[in-house]
């Protein structure tokens, strides 16, 4: 019996977010990297998922950092083309939550996307740009827009498997795979 694919899974979700909730609207699914990383406590708290950016702020593919032009390392698609975001979970810790609070961590994640669908991030004003003012309000707002995304009658076979536990899960399909990719390093372009 073949394994759950949970990052296929995880990106058919992502993928019809941006479908029914018009905030979302502007996420490229095609240009986002999904994979899993093993958590590496198996406690409820920490880590659940990540979104990292793979280009510089408005979307710069380089950035001086202390007198040298960077880039960042990005996966390349099936086509060649890069991926502008990496889109990582934790397992099995963030399939050990209660089904809302995962809807709510994927869409606290597909947030992040700059509206630009650049390879940076949504830059909020203050003096923290990644959450805004208030880490509270921005969780609020995912939280409102995953039930947003539950209100526009998605379909339950999208998502039911969500509302397992990873054991659950595991045990059903004989086990759980999918993609993985190494954490993206700066890189050095050379003397400019």
């Amino acid at each position: 019996m073949p394994t759950f694919d949970f990052t296929a899974a995880v990106r058919r979700v992502c993928e019809d977010m941006p479908r029914r909730v018009r905030e979302l609207s502007h996420v490229d699914m095609e240009r986002v990297a999904v994979g899993f990383c093993q958590a590496r406590k198996a406690t409820p708290h920490g880590l659940q998922a990540s979104l990292t950016p793979l280009r510089f702020e408005g979307g710069a593919e380089v950035k001086r950092v202390r007198g040298r032009r960077m880039v960042c390392q990005r996966p390349i698609d099936g086509s060649g083309r890069d991926y502008l975001y990496l889109l990582q979970f934790y397992l099995p810790r963030f399939q050990n939550h209660p089904l809302e609070e995962k809807l709510v961590t994927i869409v606290h994640e597909l947030w992040h996307i700059s509206p630009a669908m650049d390879g940076d991030l949504r830059r909020h004003g203050g003096r923290c740009y990644v959450h805004g003012s208030s880490q509270r309000e921005y969780d609020e707002q995912a939280a409102r827009l995953a039930r947003a995304w539950l209100a526009a009658d998605p379909p339950e076979g999208l998502y039911d498997w969500l509302d397992r536990d990873f054991r659950t899960l595991a045990t059903e399909h004989g086990g759980v795979s999918g993609a993985r990719f190494p954490a993206p390093r700066l890189v050095a372009l050379g003397a400019a």
